[in-house]
């Protein structure tokens, strides 16, 4: 049984920022991070981000708040 011993020895490196992360109770930055890293994740975040604004924008002249 020495791989079952050396295979809860083995600390699950891709795992370890995770669970650092929840430790620290920073889940959010920690996925904010990881899709800000994504190259098509950011995209859309950016995507998404213009979208709201020009929505905004939209009902702010369209009330005729301006």
């Amino acid at each position: 049984m020495p791989d079952e011993k050396n295979h809860k020895d083995k600390d699950w490196e891709g795992f370890r920022e995770i669970d650092r992360a929840i430790a620290e109770n920073r889940r959010a930055k920690y996925r904010w991070q990881k899709a800000w890293a994504d190259p098509w994740e950011r995209r859309a975040l950016i995507l998404a981000a213009l979208v709201a604004a020009a929505f905004i924008v939209y009902v702010i002249i369209y009330d005729g708040l301006i």
